[in-house]
């Protein structure tokens, strides 16, 4: 058992929502959905609350209502291998959604993911900090972020 699990209210499309993030990860699956009775409050039927695991890690969804909205507050960063990895997240979650800048996306439930390639931090804590900063300036520049073009810049004379 995981020691936290993150916890996401949405208004009343925790199903869509759920089945969405779990068709774009892999090593994911619905484990358990509650489902509103006679009593409501909701409608009978619909999702109260739902588990599911996205790449292993496991999330629970709640149908709370409108009462709370997703911000840029919390993220959920994605940590990818390559840059084939983060056009595939990138394309996914900001369908629908909006991007944003330096690897930020919110999908299309308001939810806000910083997609990022693994090795850009090393480029960020060069002993040269005129690397460094080129590194930096060039991400700052980005909306989807380029490992590649990074390294460009970092490395230019």
């Amino acid at each position: 058992m995981q020691k936290i699990t993150p916890f996401l209210w949405f208004d009343n499309n925790a199903e869509e929502a759920m089945k969405f993030y779990t068709k774009i990860f892999k090593k994911s699956k619905i484990l358990k959905v509650a489902r509103y009775g006679e009593s409501g409050p909701g409608p009978k039927g619909s999702v109260m609350s739902a588990s599911f695991l996205l790449n292993g890690q496991e999330f629970i969804a709640l149908n709370g209502g409108p009462r709370f909205k997703f911000t840029e507050a919390i993220s959920l960063v994605i940590n990818c291998k390559t840059q084939k990895e983060v056009d595939y997240f990138w394309k996914h979650l900001s369908k629908d959604g909006m991007e944003s800048k330096c690897g930020w996306v919110k999908d299309k439930f308001g939810l806000w993911w910083q997609v990022v390639p693994e090795g850009m931090e090393k480029l960020f804590r060069s002993k040269d900090p005129e690397k460094s900063k080129r590194a930096m300036q060039a991400m700052l520049r980005m909306k989807k972020l380029d490992l590649n073009a990074m390294k460009r810049a970092y490395n230019k004379k």
